[in-house]
């Protein structure tokens, strides 16, 4: 079931997060299994599902970082399982960090960690940044520009997810 209907709100990359935890503790009052003890088992499965249900519809709603492939797929441009090609622009300024991350491996050096780190932390400054000029009134598009916005958000998202592994690799340099 898509979250934004059964929370009946809006859907949007940034929901109104007191309305989102006004309908979760609705919610879980409604649906909470402990007041149904003396109902069929049917009854019992049906509210175990619902209070299921209202769980993950709050953390979904309430984290960008699982809102935003949420709404992606809720709109058919996030595929599970898709092979997405990142641009190759991104890709060779990624390569830079990662040729910086390559020479930690032999020669631990904090100057050039402390680049690396600054280097995606700039990268994902800017991801950040288009992201937010993106996101904002996306509900209020035609549907052909908000194809369009999709799968720049889509693009980021990944690219995202590129730069959270470089970070892992920076952490783990770090952590020596």
């Amino acid at each position: 079931m898509d979250y934004f209907k059964f929370y009946d709100i809006p859907l949007s990359f940034s929901p109104d997060q007191a309305l989102v935890k006004k309908k979760f503790y609705v919610f879980s009052k409604q649906y909470h299994p402990d007041f149904f003890v003396n109902e069929s088992e049917e009854k019992q499965q049906e509210i175990l599902e619902l209070s299921t249900l209202n769980n993950k519809a709050f953390q979904t709603l309430s984290n960008p970082d699982k809102l935003l492939p949420y709404v992606l797929t809720l709109k058919d441009v996030l595929i599970d399982g898709e092979k997405y090609n990142l641009p190759q622009d991104f890709l060779m300024d990624m390569m830079d960090v990662n040729e910086a991350i390559m020479e930690l491996e032999f020669e631990q050096d904090v100057t050039k960690l402390l680049e690396a780190r600054k280097n995606a932390d700039q990268i994902e400054t800017n991801l950040n940044s288009e992201l937010g000029l993106l996101t904002v009134d996306f509900e209020n598009l035609n549907d052909d520009l908000a194809r369009e916005i999709l799968l720049k958000i889509k693009d980021i998202w990944y690219r995202k997810k590129y730069l959270l592994r470089i970070r892992e690799s920076i952490d783990k340099f770090a952590t020596r």
